[in-house]
């Protein structure tokens, strides 16, 4: 058995590959789990929270490969496009960004792939390996991770799950039954309504619902577009004549890039294998992470009351 509770010598029928979205996870650890530090004062709750969220997904939908993805800055052609893109959120936190490295280090000595590519995001880096993998592997494709701006990646064998470990999975049907549009449309339907986490600006007065029943009545954008005449109540086409110019923009903010050069592409590479032991063990060891440990030591009450709020 390895550290993740699965036994690869046993096989797993199939092939199931889980794809993290690294910043996501590290961002939802350090705002669950209180202050941590090891004993020389190194920060590790999101470390901890991001070890622990890692091998509940893992144990919950028994992984046969896994990758996580990182960002690596803001792509020049959304930067362009809209200078505000992202520009609301607040810098990372000097705590959280030390324990980066930390996570590195343990996805190294766990023998888990970390991938980015200079300049790009870590949503274009995980659509540019789906659309390897699916092409030329075809594995079922787990994609960890709550932004809605991977729904448009969703398919019958390509589905979005909680970073939490729950058992639901949001694949092609998912997306329709929660959104009202199919994942081939999720681009238009975003590009209507924006998104206020990205600071992209939608078309004033369509919300979700307006968006995605003209979308079911239209099929996309462009015949929209091409009928905008015959579009119903008055007061939406005046809007979408206005604000043309914006939603078209956000069509090429959105849209997600699958040609980045990531590596590894091989689904062979993404393979896991039992983690060497003492390599884990001395991370846990080097960082205070007793309750990670094989001895099982009790946890520290700050690390106990961490662990249930991230199970909430």
């Amino acid at each position: 058995m390895s550290s993740f509770g699965l036994d690869y010598s046993a096989g797993i029928a199939g092939s199931r590959c889980l794809l993290f979205d690294g910043h996501g996870l590290l961002y939802r650890a350090f705002f669950a789990l209180p202050v941590m530090t090891s004993r020389d004062g190194r920060h590790t709750h999101a470390l901890l929270g991001f070890i622990r969220m890692m091998q509940q997904v893992l144990r919950c939908w028994q992984a046969t490969h896994a990758a996580v993805a990182f960002d690596a800055g803001l792509p020049d052609k959304r930067m362009r496009l809209l200078e505000s893109y992202k520009a609301q959120r607040p810098p990372m936190p000097p705590s959280l960004r030390e324990q980066i490295e930390y996570v590195h280090e343990y996805l190294e000595a766990a023998g888990i792939p970390a991938l980015s590519v200079d300049g790009e995001e870590a949503d274009d880096v995980i659509a540019s390996l789906v659309a390897k993998l699916a092409r030329d592997q075809r594995p079922e494709i787990l994609i960890v991770s709550s932004d809605k701006d991977l729904y448009q990646l969703a398919t019958s064998r390509v589905a979005l799950v909680s970073p939490t470990g729950k058992t639901e999975r949001m694949n092609a049907a998912e997306v329709l039954q929660k959104t009202g549009v199919q994942p081939c449309q999720i681009v238009d339907w975003l590009a209507l309504i924006g998104d206020s986490a990205d600071n992209i600006p939608g078309v004033p007065g369509i919300g979700p619902k307006i968006a995605a029943r003209l979308l079911q009545q239209h099929g996309s954008l462009e015949t929209i577009w091409q009928h905008l005449d015959t579009v119903r109540p008055e007061s939406v086409q005046v809007a979408l004549r206005q604000h043309r110019e914006i939603v078209n923009r956000n069509v090429d903010l959105m849209t997600l890039r699958n040609d980045l050069p990531v590596e590894p592409q091989a689904l062979q590479d993404l393979a896991l294998k039992a983690p060497a032991g003492e390599a884990v063990n001395d991370f846990f060891k080097r960082y205070d992470l007793k309750s990670m440990t094989p001895e099982k030591k009790p946890a520290a009450k700050s690390e106990q009351q961490g662990m249930l709020d991230l199970d909430t």
